[in-house]
């Protein structure tokens, strides 16, 4: 990853283009939970962040971020990449790369206004 310095070159783009220093070293020092830390299925906003409760025969039991406690099928759960991948501009380096880890980021990306990202060796 490039320092600010180095960003700087990019001038009024760069904070589109990728987080500070100061927020990466924040990210990367955020509590995290790999075991527990999930994304779930959910009807209305197709995936939603939640913390596994408990696995059971095939079931997973989950409390989701707004605060429900749902079970689903272990196929429906997909873990979360550490905060240090939030918003990562080449999502080929996020340590779980599916489908609500790729809708994450560039949900979170387009919110901070970062709209330009790409995946490996291809724009």
């Amino acid at each position: 990853m490039s320092s600010d310095a180095e960003m700087a070159v990019f001038g009024e783009a760069a904070p589109y283009l990728r987080k500070s220093e100061k927020e990466r070293i924040e990210a990367q020092n955020k509590p995290f939970d790999a075991k527990s830390s999930v994304f779930v299925v959910d009807a209305k906003e197709s995936f939603v962040k939640a913390t596994v409760q408990s696995r059971e025969g095939g079931k997973v039991t989950a409390k989701t971020e707004g605060g429900a406690t749902v079970t689903v099928k272990d196929d429906q759960v997909f873990p979360m990449n550490p905060p240090k991948y939030d918003k990562i501009e080449d999502m080929a380096m996020m340590t779980h790369l599916h489908e609500p880890a790729v809708l994450y980021n560039l949900k979170e990306r387009y919110a901070a206004w970062m709209i330009y990202t790409y995946s490996g060796l291809f724009c």
